[in-house]
């Protein structure tokens, strides 16, 4: 679980509340908000798992927004939290990655307009991610695996994704 800042075209910031699932790297349903509070972000931690059951541990920095009202929620939940020292994000690795591709691949070549926008930009962006961008620890897979195709398959057909920014 993480917090990232996002700049908008009318110099508002919006806080995206990102959860990533480590095994396969997925990138669980998001959401953005100008005010993040610990009874908006424990609602976030109810929605990430609707249909699933989730995982055991929640790996998680010592944000202010946190309170007894997140404990219980994620208590409830089945989740045990697991905090890293304060101000060391190194020690959450793989949120820390998945937010600088974000970064890197998708938001420093678009200006965020407001925060539907945003939602409409990440949300194309973590199809792109689970679908299509290959990950090296993943042995060149994607998240959601998908089939090799050979050659004898058809021509190559380069298709736009993210508005042009990436191909597939």
């Amino acid at each position: 679980m993480y917090f990232f800042a996002v700049p908008t075209a009318t110099f508002r910031v919006l806080y995206v509340f990102l959860v990533l699932a480590h095994e396969r790297r997925q990138v669980l349903p998001f959401n953005s908000t100008e005010a993040p509070s610990a009874l908006w972000t424990a609602q976030q931690m109810v929605g990430a798992f609707p249909y699933t059951i989730p995982p055991r541990y929640l790996l998680r920095d010592r944000d202010a927004l946190d309170d007894a009202g997140f404990a219980r929620r994620v208590q409830g939940l089945g989740l045990e939290q697991k905090l890293i020292a304060p101000r060391s994000p190194w020690q959450n690795p793989r949120v820390e990655r998945v937010i600088g591709s974000i970064r890197r691949e998708c938001l420093d070549h678009v200006i965020v307009l407001n925060a539907r926008h945003l939602r409409h930009i990440l949300s194309d962006y973590r199809a792109y991610y689970h679908e299509h961008r290959t990950h090296r620890s993943l042995d060149q897979d994607c998240p959601f695996s998908r089939p090799i195709e050979p050659p004898d398959k058809g021509n190559i057909i380069e298709l736009p994704l993210l508005g042009g920014l990436h191909h597939r």
